[in-house]
């Protein structure tokens, strides 16, 4: 079994995914417009469906009208991208990528439970949650 998180755009899907591939190390291998089939020649660029894979993980992307789905121009909430990694320097370089042009909620530090550990909502609007595993025997420093 996968469970793959599917991000919702507003005409940016394309762009984030390239984003994400270069940040991730992924590749994107499907990437599907609503071409001449769009309900609206100003949608044909954009993306019905965009798949992501980064390892042996995905995540999955579209571009969506209010129409379509009324509540997509507001925040994104109840959800957030996480990554982890057991290389704190991984997930600093992750964090501070995908913080360029967002705002950070928390910003990458060491915490109680984690090496290093931030939050941050991306350009794109999609929150996000950046995790350093701690390694074996890992106590926080004596700052905490």
């Amino acid at each position: 079994m996968k469970i793959v998180t599917s991000l919702s755009f507003q005409g940016q899907c394309r762009e984030a995914f390239e984003v994400y591939a270069r940040i991730l190390g992924g590749t994107i291998t499907a990437s599907f417009p609503y071409g001449d089939g769009a309900p609206d020649p100003k949608y044909r660029d954009w993306l019905m469906h965009c798949w992501l894979e980064v390892g042996d993980q995905a995540l999955m992307g579209a571009d969506m009208d209010e129409g379509w789905a009324p509540n997509i121009a507001r925040p994104k909430n109840g959800f957030d991208v996480t990554l982890h990694t057991g290389d704190k320097n991984e997930a600093q370089r992750w964090f501070d990528q995908l913080a360029e042009g967002g705002k950070v909620a928390m910003a990458f530090d060491e915490t109680f439970w984690s090496p290093g550990f931030g939050s941050l909502i991306d350009r794109f609007g999609i929150p996000w949650m950046i995790s350093t595993n701690p390694p074996q025997g890992w106590t926080p420093s004596q700052a905490q």
